[in-house]
């Protein structure tokens, strides 16, 4: 189990309760930080910060953590939904200047306070929560730059082998269509894309290592649309269904367990 660092002291118990439950996930799972990132598709360096209370984790972070630890991410989401309430709360600031200060003088409590006037709290509430979610989607973008060049060098060098971890989709990759080449060997089934049995392949990923899965998929008779190596939300529902048929666990994640369904697979 992981040794986690105290919580910031000054977190509201609604969110030190959300980041505490995601800290049970991942232990449960016993995820590593890289493990974690290549399931999720959410950087390691960002699960830091959400797990140490340094930032709050999106909600899409959540929902996926939720299916990654087997758990029904309807109560974790209902959580997130409060503890994101209380996060924008405590970083409101109030210009009010108390009855002693003098005047026309501003004051910037540390915490918000806990007794406020009915009106316009939801909307000073509301305005911090947007700037939260706007500091958010600018980290992701910037996030997405990043692995922009990894993705572009997948596409740009594709050989027999593909590498331990997949890109991750952009929108600014270029569209492609692989030619599955189905062949077996000694009871295994391979498309000539990809050898791999172990490789961790998830929503995002991109490259000929998800475009194998799509060719095995399409043999055990189950659609993943075109065979353009993106793992999208087709491709990720055709996972499930082979995960859900051949009693493995459903996380829709192609991991040793359902690659080897997969390679193993009589033809439907």
């Amino acid at each position: 189990m992981s040794r986690w660092k105290p919580l910031p002291a000054e977190l509201h118990p609604h969110v030190r309760q959300l980041i505490v439950r995601l800290r049970g996930l991942k232990d449960r799972g016993e995820l590593s930080a890289r493990q974690l990132a290549a399931k999720s598709g959410y950087s390691a360096r960002s699960w830091q910060r959400y797990l140490n209370g340094r930032s709050l984790p999106p909600r899409e972070a959540v929902e996926v953590m939720a299916r990654i630890g087997g758990e029904d991410p309807t109560r974790l989401l209902a959580l997130h939904e409060t503890a994101a309430e209380r996060w924008a709360e405590g970083r409101t600031v109030t210009t009010a200047a108390p009855e002693s200060a003098p005047e026309g003088s501003s004051v910037t409590p540390l915490h918000a306070p806990t007794e406020r006037q009915p009106y316009g709290r939801h909307t000073r509430a509301a305005v911090a929560f947007g700037a939260v979610a706007l500091v958010l989607s600018v980290s992701a973008a910037l996030l997405l730059a990043v692995q922009l060049a990894d993705a572009r060098a997948e596409l740009a060098n594709r050989a027999d082998t593909p590498p331990a971890t997949p890109a991750i989709v952009s929108e600014t990759l270029v569209p492609v269509v692989y030619t599955c080449r189905l062949e077996e060997r000694e009871g295994r089934w391979y498309a000539g894309l990809s050898r791999t049995s172990d490789t961790i392949v998830a929503y995002t990923h991109v490259g000929p290592v998800v475009a194998e899965a799509q060719c095995l998929l399409r043999r055990a008779g189950i659609s993943t649309g075109d065979i353009d190596g993106v793992f999208g939300p087709q491709t990720q529902r055709a996972v499930v269904r082979v995960q859900k048929r051949d009693g493995l666990v459903v996380d829709g994640v192609i991991g040793p367990h359902t690659w080897k369904a997969l390679r193993e697979a009589a033809a439907k």
